[in-house]
């Protein structure tokens, strides 16, 4: 066969024990695989990570591909001759796009999936389109210098210059005829109708700050995704792999860690497919789909377990251990009860979102006036999902029914966690 009839692959590195489970990380429109090299650590201390390039980045091969779903299929013939029959796949963005495409075309392959500051459908056709013209008219110097404003939040900007300048000079190497090929892509790529059927266990990530796909386009993500679990990262933009790498590499180590099976669950195929309702929960962290029955038994989950798992997405590993130092043997049997009801039934129950059920909270808090609390599930606010604004609203609105006091104490415990939790990190 010649080397034009040749199926296409992509250029591709692996790192990490060669007996281990294979993830597969996928980068965004621009970048190569160096966007991830900070959560290479953390994620090869448990799994073979292979990393690959889009046609015409990193000096691949300038083999254009107006598809994502063209492209998801070079990505399966390069897992092929890889040998990598099953994988768990966290894409960025474009990464994200294909990562879907693998979720619908491969759902046997793919052993659990993440979208990162990715979309069903990213912004309009014609915006991509008129950008692929604006390329070939002016090539790429204009979009790469504008990359670091669309990439990474103000603050990161002003404090990470190496950074910035690294990220210019890898849009700018980019092949141009690639460039417009991906924007094709991304002007055609629309899963909207399609989310309902991915299976595949689902994690949705994004930064708070990001514009390019902002935490709406995450949201309707997890609508439409069947059990699929969000978490919202404070202070970060588009490229928050980059800009939060620690953060990143442990969602995703929790998320795979809680959702890998080594083999596909056999499906039935009914002649109608029964109703799944999605919980269009907003969680800070991975988790496994909501218990439909109560017990620790056969039909589902232990609810203290379930509990305990909730209760550290929102509340933080910190948290959760020193309550569990000071809390003296007596108070036990009530640690237990909190842990199993309210973590693990209440805030699991479908009925409310967890954006919805942090509202309430913090509103219950400024009530009783009961601050410590308050700072905790401040934090557990901003992980589940709610902006720094969104939380400042919900304590104006307090101060008319809570009273001004209350409310005023309120705004000094939560702007004081916001401030700690959105900082800039290294």
């Amino acid at each position: 066969m010649s080397d034009e009839q040749s199926p296409k692959t992509l250029q591709h590195r692996i790192d990490g024990p060669q007996d281990a489970p294979v993830l597969v990380l996928g980068p965004s429109l621009g970048t190569t695989w160096h966007m991830w090299d900070r959560q290479i650590p953390e994620l090869t201390r448990q799994w073979r990570v292979l990393r690959y390039d889009l046609p015409g980045h990193g000096g691949a091969p300038a083999d254009p591909s107006i598809s994502t779903a063209d492209l998801a299929d070079r990505l399966l013939r390069t897992l092929d001759e890889a040998g990598v029959e099953r994988f768990g796949y966290a894409g960025c963005a474009f990464g994200g796009a294909i990562g879907t495409q693998l979720a619908l075309r491969a759902p046997q392959r793919v052993a659990s999936l993440a979208l990162v500051s990715s979309a069903a459908r990213f912004g309009t056709p014609d915006a991509w389109r008129q950008l692929g013209v604006v390329v070939r008219a002016n090539g790429l110097e204009q979009i790469a210098l504008s990359a670091p404003e669309r990439w990474f939040a103000p603050a990161f900007r002003d404090v990470q210059a190496a950074i910035v300048d690294w990220s210019v000079q890898m849009a700018r190497a980019v092949d141009p005829e690639c460039y417009i090929a991906a924007c094709e892509a991304l002007a055609a790529h629309d899963v909207r109708a399609e989310l309902g059927l991915i299976t595949v266990p689902t994690l949705v990530l994004g930064g708070a700050e990001d514009q390019v796909t902002p935490p709406a386009d995450a949201r309707a993500l997890v609508a439409g995704i069947p059990d699929a679990r969000l978490a919202v990262v404070p202070g970060a933009s588009h490229l928050v792999p980059v800009e939060q790498p620690a953060a990143v590499g442990e969602l995703l180590a929790r998320h795979f860690e809680a959702t890998w099976t080594e083999q596909p669950a056999a499906v039935a195929v009914p002649a109608q497919p029964a109703a799944v309702v999605p919980e269009p929960v907003t969680a800070a962290a991975p988790v496994r789909p909501v218990p439909q029955h109560r017990g620790g038994t056969a039909a589902g989950p232990d609810p203290y377990t379930e509990g305990d798992r909730t209760r550290r997405e929102l509340l933080g590993d910190a948290y959760v251990d020193r309550a569990a130092e000071e809390t003296e043997e007596s108070a036990g049997d009530f640690e237990d009860f909190v842990t199993r009801y309210v973590w693990g039934e209440v805030w699991n129950r479908p009925g409310l979102d967890r954006r919805t059920r942090s509202v309430i909270t913090l509103t219950a808090l400024v009530a009783g006036g009961h601050h410590t609390e308050l700072a905790a599930h401040t934090k557990a606010a901003l992980r589940g999902g709610l902006t720094p604004a969104e939380i400042e609203e919900v304590l104006l609105h307090t101060a008319v029914y809570c009273g001004v006091p209350a409310a005023t104490s309120a705004f000094a415990v939560a702007r004081r966690v916001i401030r700690e939790e959105t900082r800039p990190r290294e």
